[in-house]
């Protein structure tokens, strides 16, 4: 039996395993996310702490696509974040990408179709069009739906916070109750706010960051208020009483303002939609009985002048229906 050659692949199995063991730290050591944030963490404390403003954050960022490069491409969009809080504001679960394949992928199905299967021009582009409006329409239905149910719920958090206020509670947890007790969609909000403060946010960072989420000026009249008493002083379970009247007494106006001006708003809707309406029947009832206004230079400047007009009309309407409470 050669025991030298035994000895010899025993010890190369041991020097295999020893190599990979040695790789394995050497990746974990340079490359893993770990020594990555332990680098990040060096540098900014050999450069005296000033990092940039993400590394250092303590805050989750929402992420505007579940693909990297879609993201990279995402970020090269100017003002891109705004799109962002508005998708925030208005509650739904999606992401930028999200929002972009839902706005791209309709019409290009709606074209797709309308290839295979005949169809007028006209309609086709129609089609398209509102293809392509649906995810953006719902998204704003849904953010308008959502600051009215937080503005409707904004009273009985101003009574709410005045009442721990006046048992005691600190503001903070008057805010940390609101998160608890109050529904949705309000409920949420707040917690964001508590949990913010509880990582060490500053209280007027995390309320200026509630004004951002919720575009509601009687939110920003809350938050002013208690930013204000902060620096002046005074009796804050007081002016939070006061402010909830005062925004009952204003919804309560709102509410009578919608009803007095429902046939007004219904009005401008009718006779905006109709036009489009009526060319969309006709054009499938008889294509070429309308061909002649995008064919004929009279006809284009016709149909030019005629959304023009019905531009300023409807624009004039809205001024005349939109009452500022």
């Amino acid at each position: 039996m050669n025991y030298l050659y035994y000895g010899f692949v025993i010890l190369v199995f041991f020097s295999i395993i020893l190599l990979i063991e040695a790789t394995y730290l050497w990746w974990q050591s340079k490359h893993s996310s770990q020594a990555k944030r332990l680098e990040n963490r060096i540098r900014m404390m050999s450069a005296g702490g000033h990092g940039n403003d993400e590394a250092m954050s303590i805050l989750k960022q929402r992420e505007l696509s579940t693909s990297p490069l879609l993201t990279r491409l995402l970020l090269w969009v100017p003002r891109i974040q705004v799109v962002d809080r508005w998708l925030v504001q208005s509650g739904l679960d999606w992401s930028v990408g999200k929002l972009l394949t839902y706005t791209v992928l309709p019409p290009l199905v709606v074209w797709i179709a309308g290839s295979v299967i005949y169809v007028p021009l006209l309609p086709l582009l129609a089609a398209i069009v509102i293809a392509g409006m649906i995810a953006p329409f719902g998204v704003q239905r849904a953010k308008a739906k959502r600051m009215k149910q937080i503005e409707q719920q904004l009273p009985e958090v101003a009574d709410m916070i005045s009442r721990s206020l006046r048992a005691g509670h600190s503001f903070s947890t008057a805010l940390g109750m609101v998160g608890d007790e109050m529904p949705e969609p309000i409920g949420s909000e707040f917690r964001t706010t508590f949990g913010e403060i509880n990582f060490g946010v500053s209280l007027n960072d995390a309320l200026g960051g509630l004004a951002n989420r919720i575009p509601i000026s009687d939110l920003r009249y809350f938050v002013i208020a208690v930013l204000i008493q902060r620096e002046s002083g005074g009796n804050l379970a007081e002016i939070l009483g006061n402010i909830s009247q005062i925004i009952r007494a204003r919804l309560a106006l709102l509410g009578k303002v919608r009803v007095l001006s429902a046939e007004g708003r219904l009005s401008a809707v009718v006779l905006g939609a109709l036009p489009f309406v009526v060319a969309f029947v006709i054009s499938i009832i008889n294509p070429g009985f309308l061909q002649i206004l995008w064919t004929d230079p009279a006809g284009i400047k016709l149909v030019g002048a005629a959304l023009v007009m019905m531009v300023f009309g409807m624009i004039w309407m809205r001024k005349v229906i939109h009452i500022h409470v």
